[in-house]
C-alpha cells in the first residue's frame, strides 16, 4: 500500500510530460505559421527572381 501511495506522490514524470506537451504546441503553432506565409513569401520571392531575371 505505501509503495502505490509513493508512486502517486512521485511528480518527476510529471516534468517530462509538460516539456513533451510544450514541444507539440510550439510545433503545431510553427507549422501553423510557416503554412499561412508559404505562398505569399514564396510569390514574393518569385516575383523578385522575375525582376532581377528582366533586369539583365
Amino acid at each position: 500500500m505505501k509503495t502505490m501511495i509513493r508512486l502517486f506522490k512521485n511528480e518527476e514524470g510529471a516534468t517530462a510530460i509538460e516539456y513533451g506537451l510544450i514541444a507539440a504546441l510550439i510545433s503545431v503553432a510553427a507549422i501553423t505559421a510557416m503554412g499561412a506565409l508559404g505562398t505569399p513569401l514564396s510569390t514574393t520571392f518569385n516575383n523578385v527572381s522575375t525582376s532581377l531575371t528582366n533586369a539583365r
